[in-house]
């Protein structure tokens, strides 16, 4: 298996030699960057697994840097903060970040949530030895999901609409997921924010609507792409004053 690499983007030398640290000594090979330029340079050149993200930084804070990467990119992003308001952390994950920490934190911490995102976000690889499979089964055995002209696959973690691959990011990615599980029935925000942000209390229902939006927009226009406008209508329905569903075909 070939050793994950992370971009830390921080322009405090001291925190990223901290970081770097931190994720060195748990496997990953690490790269750093100073500002938001250099690293949308960088990221677009060394295709790291999954960023650290400076929140305030000159020349392209993290949030711009953020937005900019989520034209074209479904990297991870954890994002860094001594801004621990929770507008904030709800900014950062609504703009398409994974995870949030806010400053200062533990070294140990910051790595357990990367390998948390990397692990909902890499593909599995195939040939691992057989496991007792719980119900959901893990990601690595479950089959491909199938609603209409959405298939959604676990092992390859690739989502395609009529044909035409689309980029979701992560948290998307393991939202769609569950809805492609149970198309039809309903899924309060709770629920979804329980199966798809495990541990991650602090997520609003302003956050998962803002996720929901991006991942109707992204199917939407890998249907119309692809030229098939009787799929290109709305699969996920909003149950007003309960949650979502993905309709059945």
């Amino acid at each position: 298996m070939s050793t994950q690499r992370v971009l830390v983007v921080d322009d405090d030398s001291r925190l990223r030699e901290v970081v770097r640290y931190a994720l060195a000594r748990a496997g990953f090979e690490v790269m750093e960057s100073s500002n938001g330029r250099d690293a949308l340079a960088r990221i677009a050149e060394l295709r790291p697994d999954l960023v650290v993200l400076d929140v305030m930084m000159p020349e392209l804070d993290g949030l711009d840097l953020c937005r900019e990467l989520r034209r074209s990119s479904s990297v991870p992003i954890v994002f860094l903060s001594s801004r621990g308001e929770e507008v904030d952390r709800v900014l950062g994950l609504e703009l398409g970040g994974d995870d949030y920490l806010t400053k200062p934190f533990s070294p140990r911490e910051l790595v357990s949530r990367v390998r948390a995102v990397l692990r909902r976000s890499a593909p599995v690889a195939p040939g691992r030895d057989p496991v007792e499979t719980p119900t959901p089964p893990p990601e690595d055995e479950e089959p491909a999901l199938h609603e209409g002209q959405i298939r959604l696959d676990p092992v390859e973690h690739r989502v395609v609409v009529a044909g035409q691959e689309v980029e979701l990011t992560a948290t998307e990615f393991k939202i769609l997921q569950v809805l492609l599980r149970r198309p039809g029935r309903v899924f309060s925000r709770r629920d979804l924010v329980d199966r798809a942000y495990p541990g991650r209390h602090f997520v609003s229902d302003r956050t998962l609507d803002s996720h929901m939006r991006r991942i109707r927009q992204k199917l939407r226009d890998a249907a119309e792409a692809a030229g098939d406008l009787g799929h290109a209508h709305d699969p996920i329905e909003t149950v007003h004053g309960v949650g979502y569903r993905m309709r059945k075909a």
